[in-house]
């Protein structure tokens, strides 16, 4: 049997020979055995998912299947989709075309809007949730407030779950319980966080089988990972996933963080996520050593990391990866075909009346890295040479910026474009890694 199983719906637009090459590129790439082909109709895919995740669905949380086999689905146009809220074990559903709103069973994903390129984070993704045990956390009540939360001696501890306050988590191997329950509020019965999220009712929870001080060593340093995209709903937290492999091999607890963005929720909704996400590791008993945290952003998530970072996250060490570090002239040069103005809501300021300059002021003021400097945490600022000269400009004026303001900043350039920052195969992110290690360690 294959590892990988990739289905095509009937109606899909797009050239048959051209998905199997895009497909066996990345079985290649993560040494895995994979087979892609067309299905009839939703009883067709029912058999064949059925075969590789026998009594699945269901349950709470993310749940890892122990044959081991992966399943992406195209459903394309037709009634394939009404199989997408099934549950049918771990399934990964792509739609090449932007797909806003799909609502899809406890243990499935949806990724969408990226084009054929999409099946390769399809194919990555579905790979790598069967290889990483982790469990996914919500700090708030909407589908997109949630982080998933990977510790080194993972594998050793067992399925993914949580434990309520006051039981004790058993050595046997269980299946997923309700992870939904392990962010809880300070105290009483508020149902709103300090950044106005709402929160989960107040509970403890073991996370991953692993109460704190159980793993040898002590605690683990944490890093939060925040996902770029030019802060477009169509790019997700999976884009991360390959760092916290990594991270997590070298003896990191990793957060992957995943929030509300700004073309469906608004500015606020997405700096007051990003902040929140941070927070909710403060509630979670597991063996995180907080005292040791960096928060990490790749691309628009570099600005976000930052951003959270001037406004008091607490962390002890805030990375950029290519990150969009200026703004003002980011609105300017258009970065991102107008990504910048499309998140914030506002435009630079050089063309605005009057009246409506002090808006455009106080939001690029609140949300540019480099305006904030010096945001007082030791910094950590990566960037490939062989990415968008702007995101180079960008981080050697604002590496600059910060160091003569005062902050305490390492500025790492390298061969590598824009994603060999998160490529864990590239020297360019092992230098990160161990420029990270030295400043948590």
């Amino acid at each position: 049997m294959s590892d990988v199983l990739v289905l095509i719906g009937p109606g899909l637009a797009a050239d048959e020979a051209l998905l199997g090459e895009i497909a066996e590129r990345e079985f290649v790439s993560l040494g895995v055995r994979g087979v892609i082909t067309r299905v009839r109709d939703p009883d067709d895919v029912r058999a064949r998912t059925r075969r590789r995740h026998p009594g699945s669905g269901g349950g709470q949380g993310e749940r890892h299947n122990s044959a081991g086999h992966a399943v992406v689905i195209l459903p394309g146009p037709g009634e394939l989709r009404t199989l997408m809220a099934e549950p049918l074990g771990p399934v990964t559903w792509l739609d090449i075309w932007r797909a806003d709103g799909v609502e899809v069973a406890e243990d499935a994903t949806h990724l969408h809007g990226r084009g054929l390129a999409g099946l390769r984070w399809a194919v990555r993704h579905a790979v790598h949730r069967i290889r990483h045990p982790h469990v996914r956390i919500p700090y708030g009540p909407h589908r997109d407030q949630w982080g998933h939360l990977y510790l080194p001696s993972a594998r050793d501890a067992g399925p993914a779950r949580a434990v309520p306050e006051g039981d004790v988590p058993s050595g046997d191997p269980s299946p997923a319980g309700d992870v939904g329950s392990a962010i809880p509020v300070a105290e009483g019965d508020a149902a709103s966080g300090e950044h106005g999220v709402p929160l989960l009712p107040r509970r403890r929870a073991a996370v991953l089988g692993v109460r704190a001080g159980e793993v040898a060593g002590g605690p683990s340093p944490v890093v939060v990972l925040v996902h770029g995209g030019y802060w477009r709903s169509v790019w997700a937290a999976d884009l991360m996933e390959a760092l916290c492999a990594d991270l997590t091999a070298r003896g990191f607890a990793v957060w992957n963080l995943e929030y509300r963005r700004p073309d469906l929720h608004g500015w606020d909704a997405t700096t007051a996520d990003v902040a929140a996400g941070v927070e909710a590791l403060t509630r979670l008993d597991a063996p995180l050593d907080l005292g040791r945290l960096a928060v990490a952003g790749h691309s628009a998530g570099g600005q976000l990391a930052l951003r959270a970072a001037a406004d008091g996250a607490g962390v002890a060490l805030a990375v950029s990866l290519a990150g969009v570090l200026d703004l003002v002239e980011g609105d300017r040069r258009w970065v991102g075909t107008g990504a910048v103005a499309a998140a914030l809501g506002v435009t630079t300021w050089d063309d605005l009346p009057e009246r409506e300059r002090s808006t455009a002021e106080r939001v690029y003021g609140g949300a540019s890295p480099l305006v904030r400097v010096p945001i007082k945490v030791r910094q950590l600022i990566v960037q490939g040479s062989g990415d968008d000269l702007d995101l180079v400009d960008f981080g050697r004026r604002y590496a600059r910026a910060a160091a003569n303001a005062g902050d305490e900043v390492t500025y790492l350039e390298m061969v590598g474009d824009h994603f060999a920052v998160i490529d864990p195969r590239t020297p360019i992110w092992e230098a990160t890694a161990h420029a990270i290690a030295e400043a948590l360690h």
